[in-house]
């Protein structure tokens, strides 16, 4: 009898130290991009597409294209405190001898944030309070202005960054 009952008991606990799988469920807030939106430097209250832009990390050599957009989201280097994209000005056709390249440096602090077992880790940024966001000066630069709208980059709900062109 009693080895029934310790059956039982061990069968019991075995059952109840089953956890559910680690699974990150969809939708669950992850490290957010920055959230760029694009304006005419002669009408700076009204949204601009910008047709053809490219977006190139140079030493990752990744990139982006984008056609006819006035919102744009971009990744930032959760292993740096430092990311600089290209953003082409025809950088999406095929025809590279019009390209006008613009270089921007996002410089900020980074936060890791710590989301559940399944999902780990997301990293939050911070936009320093001084050159955050700095646009290199080439003398043909398609981009006029750079404001910042919200330095701290913790989710994807609001605008960070307006670019006027």
């Amino acid at each position: 009898m009693t080895y029934k009952l310790f059956l039982i008991i061990l069968f019991t606990f075995t059952l109840s130290s089953c956890e559910k799988d680690d699974i990150c469920a969809e939708g669950t807030p992850v490290t957010p991009r920055v959230i760029i939106e694009f304006y005419k430097f002669a009408t700076p209250t009204v949204l601009e597409n910008v047709t053809n832009l490219g977006i190139i990390e140079p030493t990752l050599s990744t990139g982006f294209s984008f056609t006819a957009v006035s919102k744009i989201q971009a990744p930032l280097k959760t292993t740096a405190d430092v990311t600089t994209l290209q953003f082409i000005q025809n950088g999406s056709d095929t025809d590279t001898m019009n390209d006008n390249i613009d270089v921007i440096t996002f410089n900020y602090q980074r936060v890791d944030e710590y989301v559940s077992r399944a999902c780990g880790f997301k990293t939050l940024f911070y936009l320093n309070e001084t050159n955050s966001v700095v646009l290199t000066a080439d003398g043909n630069n398609w981009i006029q202005n750079i404001v910042v709208t919200q330095p701290n980059i913790e989710n994807e709900n609001e605008v960070h960054v307006k670019i006027y062109f």
